[in-house]
């Protein structure tokens, strides 16, 4: 019998579902995109959503990125660059990490890729065979385990907890370290908790001899204290970087690795096959904001800081714990157990009937459950209203 166009296509969709590969249904949803993608139908729907669960900037590129962007295109730099990338935007990087942390690096260390992710993925690429295992904190940055997975390696998780304002503790590091250990990822200041890792574990980290992969995408915004690279303590690193949270360059995509010598060569052949180069015209912004921006930056600093210091009091008035309160990045991490034990339940019934979007802790990793992260890259204006409307819906349901 024959088939009806109809059915004709719904039987050649059934037999391409069936051929989705493994690793594509095994990846897990980054749920902080599903509480925003919720809450931009709500406002299709004429509903006011105070955002506080996406980590994005809400300011404007500095102007000096908007007037190098201009001018690499009058200039025509929409070329391809060196698949290791523009050769004075790698010489600021070298500067910048000599004057912000005393610590001498070669411009061939330094590979410049699409934003902070194909850094990532570059760099476990180059590390991991299948089977290979990298440690992470749980909770932590909720894309680290799905790369992983994703090049067949086996994430290792070591539970931090909020007494201990989520730092590792190296003792738990060397029960899980084995033959296929091939590195240690640490993020400071820390997504989701805003936390900075301290020196002295640092340096307890380095004592393992593996590669530490450290992501320093917050670095320059902290509020206390100083972040330390890892490349203070030792060369066996890949440092991981970019401009989309300092510069607010979120759209342009533009990051970096800084690698050991001897993998910048496979790196860079992973690099050439993979993504070519990074955006032409977005390098030769990046040039300018390590140039011209510092004056934007401390400006965009003091008005997270105040947002920061309003936010922590006004949770912790509404009954959050927060044992360690924050002092970089734009998050704050609140344990939200007197509530509910079922953080995404909670989140989304937060967005529903109080519209305010916050991430739930269980999109982190199973030790975040019961916690909610609320980002403050919002003005204080938003800030205000959001925490105006989630005390209403406290005083309500709870």
């Amino acid at each position: 019998m024959l088939l009806k166009p109809l059915q004709l296509v719904l039987t050649k969709n059934k037999d391409q579902k069936s051929m989705i590969s493994k690793m594509a249904k095994k990846i897990t949803p980054f749920i902080v995109m599903e509480v925003l993608e919720k809450a931009a139908e709500m406002e299709q729907n004429g509903i006011n959503v105070i955002h506080l669960e996406v980590g994005e900037p809400d300011f404007n590129v500095p102007d000096c990125v908007s007037v190098a962007v201009q001018k690499a295109f009058d200039e025509g730099r929409t070329h391809y660059t060196h698949s290791l990338g523009d050769p004075e935007l790698r010489e600021e990087i070298v500067k910048k990490y000599k004057k912000e942390y005393n610590v001498s690096i070669l411009p061939n260390q330094v590979i410049i890729t699409s934003g902070s992710s194909p850094a990532i993925l570059l760099t476990l690429s180059v590390l991991c065979n299948p089977k290979d295992e990298i440690i992470l904190s749980d909770p932590g940055y909720a894309c680290y385990p799905n790369f992983i997975n994703f090049i067949g390696a086996k994430a290792v998780k070591v539970p931090v907890s909020e007494k201990d304002g989520f730092q590792y503790r190296p003792s738990e590091i060397g029960k899980r370290i084995n033959k296929n250990t091939k590195g240690i990822i640490i993020n400071s200041p820390m997504n989701p908790t805003g936390n900075l890792l301290s020196p002295g574990v640092m340096k307890e980290l380095i004592k393992f001899d593996l590669p530490v992969i450290s992501d320093e995408i917050y670095h320059g915004l902290v509020y206390e204290n100083r972040a330390r690279s890892i490349l203070e303590f030792t060369e066996n690193t890949f440092v991981l970087n970019g401009f989309s949270k300092l510069y607010a360059m979120t759209g342009l995509r533009l990051g970096y690795v800084i690698a050991p010598p001897e993998y910048v060569r496979p790196m860079q052949k992973l690099q050439q096959n993979l993504f070519i180069c990074a955006s032409s015209t977005a390098q030769r912004a990046g040039i300018a904001a390590l140039k011209s921006a510092s004056e934007d930056v401390g400006r965009m600093k003091e008005i997270y800081n105040t947002r920061r210091k309003y936010i922590v009091g006004r949770l912790q008035q509404l009954g959050f714990h927060i044992e360690v309160p924050p002092t970089g990045a734009f998050y704050v991490f609140v344990n939200a157990k007197h509530l509910s034990h079922d953080s995404y339940k909670l989140a989304f019934d937060i967005l529903e009937k109080a519209h305010v979007g916050v991430t739930p802790g269980i999109d982190f990793g199973t030790n975040g459950e019961g916690f909610l992260r609320f980002s403050y890259a919002n003005s204080l204006e938003n800030i205000k209203e959001g925490m105006n409307r989630l005390e209403k819906y406290i005083d309500k349901y709870f």
